[in-house]
């Protein structure tokens, strides 16, 4: 079996496709948990309210990076949120300087708040990173991160910052960027990974894996992920599930395994 830990239940187009039938889906493949990942506080209730009746599927608090006309998130705001039921982890948070121009401070004090939250909560966090690898660590570093671990989903860095990334006690996921044909540094950086830091992730409805690509990303296809994984490490795909599963409830102790809510 296998856990898609990153994906966004509420942004897909549920008006064409209950997400009930999504989770079956996702079971057929063979998934058998779901962290469905906040990106704001005003999707907040309505995602904690359409996952409600899965018990496989749990769930984050946090403002995406990206946000700009969001609410703001306060440190105390996100540790009360952090109490509600089926909640593992703050998140996704971090930085990215791929889209924003001009002065991100803004974007830094926001990142710095989630880790404070992170730590307050005593919850891992979920890390998004694009175009600022020496901010992320820095700050990751400076708020004492470590304390709390957590995971840098979606990664499409390079080897060291993989490296300096686990040092502060977190886990790297890999997405479907890592089928990609150009990603050659990422194949890499996922053959030289040790076995107790990789999960797996969709962060679908985005970025579809291979031979999915260019369509809407579906939790199931999390699979094709960790497929590719095992041929790149040389490994089976049994032996990648086993241990992706096993280093997302370590690093998730909240999440309910399959026999607890059969």
């Amino acid at each position: 079996m296998l856990v898609d830990s990153h994906c966004h239940l509420d942004l897909l187009r549920l008006e064409q496709e209950p997400v009930a039938d999504v989770i079956d889906e996702a079971q057929q493949f063979g998934i058998e948990h779901l962290l469905c990942v906040s990106v704001s506080l005003e999707r907040f209730a309505p995602m904690m309210e359409l996952i409600a009746p899965f018990p496989q599927v749990s769930a984050s608090v946090g403002v995406h990076p990206d946000g700009t006309d969001v609410e703001e998130p306060d440190e105390q705001r996100l540790v009360e949120l952090a109490r509600t039921d089926r909640i593992v982890a703050i998140g996704e948070t971090g930085l990215d300087y791929f889209r924003i121009e001009g002065d991100v401070e803004w974007q830094r004090e926001r990142f710095r708040r989630h880790i404070r939250a992170a730590r307050a909560a005593n919850k891992p966090l979920i890390v998004h990173t694009r175009s600022a690898k020496q901010d992320t660590l820095k700050i990751l570093k400076e708020e004492q991160a470590s304390e709390v671990g957590g995971v840098l989903h979606c990664f499409t860095e390079d080897w060291d910052m993989a490296c300096k990334a686990m040092d502060m006690n977190f886990h790297i996921s890999f997405s479907g960027i890592v089928t990609f044909k150009n990603a050659q540094e990422l194949k890499e950086v996922a053959r030289r990974m040790p076995q107790d830091r990789i999960l797996v992730e969709t962060d679908s409805p985005y970025l579809a894996p291979v031979p999915k690509r260019g369509k809407t990303n579906r939790p199931g296809y999390v699979r094709y992920v960790a497929e590719h994984i095992a041929e790149l490490r040389g490994e089976s795909i049994e032996q990648v599930a086993f241990y992706t599963t096993e280093n997302f409830y370590r690093l998730f102790p909240e999440a309910p395994r399959k026999g607890q809510y059969l």
